[in-house]
């Protein structure tokens, strides 16, 4: 590692214990960041909106208060970016989209932003994301392709792809993301980065997603040990969201690192019903098995499901696209990418009967998720049944069907299904180097197990980051 990377790919949690120290400055970290993304120039693409003055002008008033021994929060001059589904005062939030006005007005941050904010972060900017977050690739009329961290032929995956590469490319130690069907999951595993999809409530959200209760909000870092922290901001209550839980008064931080003796892990290499690449499939089996190296109990099970559930998130999803385009006139709508029209049209002809069976199958599938951990108190899986595929299409197959637009992610959309907390680690490579992921699923609420557990695979097996060997750290 260089003296440049050394900068703009520390820790949160290196970066707050050296401006305590005083060998490093806000100012500093912030300049490097913004040079490294200089550096990159459009290759790929993870910003839709930059503001260098803003963050400057942050990274000054933070650095005066470190100056003083009076930092205002826990990540006091980190750099961090939000996702362009979040919102962000006096920024435009266009969701991807070329019906959104950018004119707004754009008066108030959502929770996590206001939260970030607060406890002192260095924004930098808002990150690309496909139009209103209807993929799991980030590709948009309005903003082009995000392409992939490792390659930049290939997709980065989303639909927080830009979150994704910003934080794999080092644009800043920490990145927000929303996660619908896997949109933290997947760019997580396609950019070798930890992500994590909380339990359903866990961060305060505002406005509703028109997803209502299958979308969330989490942290997308380069270590587990950040994603914690981030977890300690993000998690404070916000009386506008009515579905988040009751605070809890965790501290993410303390007690992360615990011993996995006799824990008890299932893995399932396809959930029942998904199509894995072998080599994936192979990666993904080893990478589990690791922990029992760390004292864990892992057995492979068969199942859990019978079935692929993606009808069930493509009529939730395919319904919540009326809501969003519910304010908007012919004209706008046909601005809007083909793919969506498609799922509009579709949702237009399906009955209320329809939409009322998809919400009774899901409730049957969560209980058949939920009684896993009746003897296990986690479930491991691959991330992805494949690497990242080629940028441009919105699925490996390059169809133009409403109906390919999520399947190809088979082990993510379950666990927004049944408002589980899963992680995305890094576990290893394919043969053309691209990364891929393991995920770690714990019933509902366990959101501070699977960090424990994803701390203790980090530790079994360190994350790479693009361009650093693996001696370099």
């Amino acid at each position: 590692m260089n003296a440049s990377q050394d900068i703009y790919y520390l820790s949160a949690k290196q970066l707050t214990n050296r401006y305590s120290r005083g060998d490093l400055s806000p100012v500093e970290v912030t300049q490097a960041v913004l040079e490294r993304i200089e550096a990159d120039g459009s290759d790929y693409n993870a910003f839709c909106l930059l503001d260098p003055d803003s963050a400057l002008a942050t990274a000054r008033q933070s650095e005066e208060r470190w100056r003083r021994g009076q930092p205002c929060g826990l990540i006091d001059g980190v750099p961090t970016t939000i996702k362009d589904l979040i919102i962000t005062k006096d920024w435009p939030t266009l969701r991807g989209s070329r019906t959104t006005d950018p004119a707004g007005p754009w008066l108030e941050d959502a929770p996590s932003t206001d939260k970030l904010r607060q406890h002192g972060a260095v924004i930098l900017g808002k990150t690309t994301t496909p139009e209103f977050g209807s993929k799991g690739v980030t590709e948009s009329l309005l903003t082009g392709s995000t392409r992939n961290a490792w390659n930049k032929d290939r997709t980065s995956g989303g639909s927080s792809g830009g979150a994704g590469v910003a934080a794999a490319r080092g644009y800043g130690a920490l990145h927000i993301g929303t996660d619908g069907a896997g949109s933290v999951r997947i760019p997580s595993s396609f950019n070798g980065i930890f992500g994590l999809k909380p339990t359903f409530g866990r961060v305060p959200v505002f406005p509703p997603s028109p997803l209502g209760t299958v979308s969330h909000v989490g942290p997308m870092t380069r270590c587990v040990e950040d994603a914690a922290l981030m977890m300690n901001v993000i998690t404070q209550p916000d009386r506008r969201d009515w579905f988040a839980l009751p605070d809890d008064g965790r501290d993410y931080l303390d007690g992360l690192e615990r011993s996995m003796d006799g824990l008890r892990i299932a893995y399932s290499g396809d959930l029942g019903f998904a199509d894995v690449d072998p080599d994936v499939a192979g990666t993904c089996r080893k990478a589990a098995e690791l922990f029992t190296d760390a004292g864990a109990v892992v057995e492979e099970i068969p199942g859990p499901l019978s079935e692929d559930p993606v009808w069930i998130t493509d009529r939730l999803w395919f319904a919540a696209f009326l809501r969003i385009t519910e304010t908007l006139n012919a004209k706008q709508i046909a601005l809007m990418d083909p793919l969506l029209i498609e799922m509009l049209e579709q949702a237009r002809a399906m009955s209320v009967f329809e939409l009322l069976d998809a919400h009774k199958a899901r409730e049957d599938m969560a209980l058949k998720l939920a009684q896993v951990h009746a003897d296990y108190d986690l479930l491991v899986t691959p991330t992805m049944p494949r690497t990242a595929f080629e940028a441009g299409p919105f699925n490996p197959w390059k169809s133009n069907k409403a109906e390919d637009w999520i399947r190809w992610s088979s082990f993510t959309y379950p666990f927004n299904l049944s408002q589980q907390p899963g992680s995305s680690c890094p576990c290893g490579f394919d043969a053309d180097g691209l990364p891929v992921g393991l995920q770690i699923v714990g019933p509902k609420y366990a959101d501070f197990l699977v960090l424990q557990a994803s701390k203790a695979f980090e530790t079994l097996a360190p994350f790479r980051l693009p361009g650093v060997t693996p001696a370099d750290g």
